[in-house]
């Protein structure tokens, strides 16, 4: 067997049932997928933090998405189309004024960023921007989001490779650590809880935010910028306004509890789980987690058991019966809690193979009557390509089914509608293989082509990569990097 097929672009489902394949078509011409049409638009209630600076920057950003923005003379409009007004393409109201708006002392964060002890600089910097949500939550306003504007100093300073230079304070060893919590309140100064934290800026605010019950927007402030084209040395390089403004739009609406679109075409009572899993400070050690997905986008994310499940000889990750039944059982029941529809099929996806053990424990969770299926998804980085004739590469939504349960999907690719490919080498396709249960290697492959639609962090045609695999690396990041908060929420808005 060695066929080769090229899929359709996947539809998607906007307002009235209606149909099309490219989202910021559906949006400018139907609205939402949860749109009530004819109903006054809702308004989004939502707080600001940043410095005063930032806090002004986002006020004028809110200003100019709420208008239309026309795509630049110069620029092609089916690569960047205009955008219509936050309103018009998500019919409702994002208010020029916050609800609510914390400005950060800009004094107290650059000497909070300027820390040299990693631990403490990203655990201090998180914790000025937590303190004003805190400070806002008191009130009775019902916010739907909160936005986090950071300046991008907090960017190039709090994420895990950063080094300070000229800073103040050192940075302790475990060794001094481990001396301080003996010494108890001699130090002052000593909270041994940061160094229990991610040294990620983004990956700790987004754990610690939890407890607040409410899903935030990280945002640089340099992406504020309503002038684009700035060619100025060392400065940050960005997408025509009117693309940001896609982005950012449906990144809020999805936040403030909103569906932008969902698969169209999807069968019923289908689900799809990515399974992950990231190394733990212990050694030896690793964590799993799984993120479940719909065909409406709605994402559940459960973490599992800690083991030593990583093998070197391998190279791969796998969980013992008894971890993985507890995995997809809790993700399945808190499906169930959230959303009570019944399903039928569960495809997992796995970067790593699934073995006998991993797929009896994952069938001991499901319930009975439910197909499951086991499905490696991993980018084929090293190995296979394909070359277009002439100077375009291959057409995204290229298959090559190689065996009855293997197969190359190109998710990257030329892409017709856009009449270009925005990527910069050879397109690479994923590796799928359906090692356990029964299915149509192809059909498995439409379904992880279709999800590669569901990203709402943007507003774009399509991802290189389905949701269910995209973002496991992230999940698990923010999971595993931050064990200490306990008070972890099952809706995916949160992680994104």
């Amino acid at each position: 067997m060695n066929n080769v097929t090229v899929f359709d672009e996947p539809q998607l489902e906007f307002a009235s049932g209606e149909r099309l394949e490219h989202p910021r078509d559906g949006l400018t011409l139907l609205g939402p997928v949860d749109s009530k049409g004819i109903e006054k638009p809702s308004h989004l209630c939502y707080g600001v933090v940043g410095t005063k600076s930032g806090v002004a920057a986002f006020r004028e950003f809110v200003e100019a998405i709420n208008r239309p923005i026309p795509t630049d003379s110069n620029l092609d409009e089916v690569l960047w189309p205009h955008f219509p007004g936050f309103e018009e393409a998500f019919h409702a109201v994002l208010p020029d004024k916050p609800s609510w708006v914390e400005e950060l002392d800009g004094q107290d964060l650059q000497n909070a960023v300027t820390e040299c002890d990693d631990h403490k600089r990203v655990f201090g910097v998180v914790s000025l921007f937590l303190s004003r949500i805190r400070a806002a939550k008191k009130s009775d306003e019902p916010f739907r989001f909160f936005v986090v504007v950071v300046p991008d100093i907090v960017h190039a300073n709090c994420r895990p490779l950063s080094r300070i230079q000229g800073g103040h304070g050192h940075r302790l060893s475990k060794q001094e650590r481990e001396l301080r919590c003996q010494m108890g309140d001699f130090f002052e100064a000593y909270e041994p809880e940061q160094y229990s934290y991610s040294v990620d800026f983004r990956r700790q605010i987004k754990a610690r935010v939890m407890e607040l019950e409410i899903p935030i927007q990280i945002v640089r402030e340099s992406t504020l910028r309503l002038v684009a084209a700035d060619k100025r040395f060392g400065v940050r390089h960005l997408t025509p306004l009117s693309d940001r403004a896609w982005n950012l739009s449906t990144a809020l609406y999805y936040k403030a509890g909103g569906k932008p679109w969902k698969l169209s075409g999807v069968r019923e009572g289908v689900c799809y789980v990515g399974v992950s899993f990231k190394n733990t400070h212990a050694a030896h050690t690793a964590c799993s987690a799984a993120q479940m997905f719909l065909d409406d986008g709605d994402g559940v994310v459960f973490l599992g058991d800690e083991g030593r499940w990583y093998s070197e000889r391998k190279g791969e990750y796998h969980l013992n019966r008894e971890s993985a039944r507890r995995l997809l059982s809790g993700v399945l029941s808190t499906y169930q809690s959230l959303h009570g529809k019944r399903l039928t099929e569960v495809f997992l996806h796995c970067r790593s193979s699934v073995n006998e053990e991993e797929f009896a424990g994952y069938q001991a969770a499901c319930p009975e009557g439910v197909k499951l299926v086991a499905v490696r998804v991993a980018p084929e980085r090293l190995g296979l390509r394909l070359y277009g004739a002439g100077t375009r590469p291959v057409l995204r939504g290229t298959f090559w089914q190689v065996t009855a349960k293997r197969g190359f999907l190109w998710g990257s690719g030329l892409k017709p509608r856009l009449r270009t490919y925005d990527g910069s080498e050879v397109p690479q396709p994923l590796c799928i293989d359906v090692q356990h249960g029964t299915a149509d290697v192809e059909q498995v492959a439409r379904d992880i082509f279709a999800l590669t639609k569901l990203n709402y962090n943007s507003c774009k045609l399509g991802e290189n990569q389905p949701v269910t695999i995209h973002f496991s690396s992230a999940v698990g990041e923010i999971l595993v990097s931050n064990r200490t908060v306990k008070q972890h929420k099952p809706n995916f808005k949160y992680y994104i």
